[in-house]
């Protein structure tokens, strides 16, 4: 239906209001050089009110290009807030692009009425939304979603019952399932879950208020992390609103009925809605968006993938550029039926070591997983062992922990770092490959065989990958975390899931396999007694053996 024909069926006439976007959005929007401008001129609605289901107020604001015609519409909801970075990155920029662009925030935030939750609200709330959609005169019929974390939440929630109005997503670094976000394999993500809360609780009240709040957090990042007990310790440093992180942390178990209808893994195993997704081999959100990717794939649904070099938020920094043409390529195929910038190849990464693009037909790729053995001496090799005995061991201390350096996180340290002073430790093992003579390729996932033991029979185990150059600097490439328990100092086996990557080891270059107990403060230090950690009080050191049968499997 075109605008003119919905007008006139309404009753109701769109006069386009004369307001342009915030200031704030277009001095951003003039900083961002590597951008194709756009054909037209970015006019701004602020403040428009949206009926929730049952009621509640959502303010929205709707950007829009000033020329006549029919253009389809984004949709975008947040619990960050409707200003920075949003306004510009995609109000502005795709309204410029010949989009209308609802910018929404979520209940409980940006002035929103009711009360903001994780999960339980925003598949009702973006129905009602596309149901106060259908009534703007502007509204063509024509609907796609786009954003980043959160933002790719509230898309998966909408796509649980995909309104008929929906014909393309594209879900940047997005998440699908909040408990994995919080807890992987008995570890609990302790940094990111405080920098998470930060966002839910601060961001959304503007630029200053979370400034003020980001400085406070990193004040007390320490004593919060190591507070004995964990639980309530940060609400000193993130306000009596931030309560609901405890709650969060209280529930490891995926089972628990506290999770129910919070993982939307499954939508995407019957999806049709043409859904792009990207992300970066450093975000703290890869493992759900490579899972995201294989479900759509298995349900026959048309997808793209791309990978970048980045990190949770460098993919909206050093990457926008290329997360911007991505998504504006797919919006334009699918909502605007102009496929001439969509790349033929459905996969598209960048592999480290070779500072390249490689485009793939699909991920990961066909070739064979190849594994690697530790060994006497710090060695590492291909030919498997022949027995289980001991290997080596290593003292750890939680009242000293072993200390995360580079990886998955939210902070600006994270991505690939030196690794130098981290393997220096007593508590980290390291095993080494030899030069190589050619270049050695992993397309896909890693994970580690352990075969250890502890001698309080409570343990946590960090597997991590490093490209050692010929200099001898060791960098971070993919790693993982498994909570472990023993019979004593009986050996027991674990595999530890290490995540994807696309990598290319040089020739030269030397693979090495780092092993220990944990990474503080990105995971709650281990007590090495087995009671969680969010309560423990008591703190036991751990001796962890690690013995000869065990395995570093790289590729698919």
């Amino acid at each position: 239906m075109t605008t003119s024909a919905h007008s006139i069926i309404s009753g109701t006439a769109w006069s386009p209001p004369a307001g342009r976007p915030p200031l704030s959005a277009r001095m951003m929007r003039a900083t961002w050089r590597r951008l194709p401008a756009g054909p037209y001129r970015a006019g701004w609605e602020p403040g428009l009110v949206v009926p929730a289901a049952d009621g509640s107020p959502l303010l929205t604001d709707h950007y829009f290009p000033r020329a006549e015609g029919d253009f389809p519409t984004l949709l975008v909801r947040s619990p960050y807030g409707r200003g920075l970075p949003w306004s510009p990155m995609y109000g502005v920029l795709f309204a410029e692009q010949g989009f209308h662009v609802v910018v929404q925030s979520c209940r409980g935030t940006g002035g929103s009425g009711g009360r903001f939750h994780l999960w339980r609200n925003e598949a009702a709330d973006g129905r009602a939304t596309v149901a106060w959609l259908r009534e703007r005169p502007w509204f063509d019929g024509t609907l796609g979603t786009v954003g980043p974390s959160y933002l790719g939440y509230t898309q998966w929630a909408l796509a649980l019952d995909p309104p008929p109005e929906l014909k393309a997503m594209v879900v940047q670094a997005g998440l699908h399932d909040p408990h994995a976000y919080f807890h992987a394999h008995g570890a609990l993500h302790l940094e990111n879950a405080l920098i998470t809360c930060l966002g839910m609780t601060h961001q959304h009240r503007g630029l200053a208020p979370f400034l003020k709040a980001t400085l406070r957090l990193q004040r007390h990042m320490r004593r919060v992390t190591t507070a004995q007990p964990l639980r309530g310790a940060h609400i000193s440093a993130l306000g009596d609103e931030a309560s609901w992180l405890d709650d969060v942390l209280a529930h490891p178990d995926a089972e628990d009925p506290y999770w129910s209808g919070a993982r939307l893994g499954k939508v995407a195993d019957r999806l049709k809605v043409p859904t792009a997704l990207i992300t970066g081999w450093h975000d703290v959100l890869a493992d759900q968006t490579l899972d995201q990717y294989a479900r759509l794939r298995r349900a026959g649904c048309e997808t793209s993938l791309l990978v970048g070099p980045w990190t949770h938020n460098s993919a909206f920094q050093q990457g926008w550029p290329e997360t911007f043409a991505e998504t504006l390529a797919w919006l334009r195929a699918h909502l605007c039926a102009d496929r001439s910038a969509l790349r033929t190849a459905p996969v598209r990464v960048h592999v480290g070591g070779e500072d390249a693009w490689r485009e793939l037909d699909a991920w990961p790729p066909p070739p064979a997983a190849t594994s690697w053995f530790p060994a006497p001496g710090g060695h590492l090799v291909r030919q498997a062992p022949t027995d289980r005995a001991p290997l080596a061991s290593f003292r750890y201390d939680p009242a000293a922990p072993t200390p995360s350096l580079g990886g998955r996180l939210l902070s600006p340290t994270a991505g690939p770092r030196d690794n130098g002073t981290l393997e220096a430790r007593d508590d980290v093992l390291t095993f080494t490959g030899p030069p190589l003579d050619e270049p050695v390729d992993v397309l896909g996932p890693a994970s580690a065989r352990l075969t250890v033991s502890s001698d309080t029979g409570h343990a946590v185990v960090f597997t991590r990958l490093c490209d050692v150059d010929a200099q001898g600097r060791s960098v971070n490439v993919c790693d993982g975390i498994a909570r472990i328990r023993t019979a004593g100092h009986t050996p027991i086996e674990v595999t530890v899931p290490m995540s994807a990557t696309a990598h290319r080891f040089r020739a030269g270059h030397r693979l090495r396999w780092q092993i220990s107990a944990g990474a503080h403060p990105r995971y709650a230090r281990d007590p090495g007694t087995g009671e969680s950690p969010l309560d423990a009080t008591a703190f036991v050191p751990v001796v962890v053996t690690l013995h000869a049968d065990s395995a570093l499997t790289l590729g698919s």
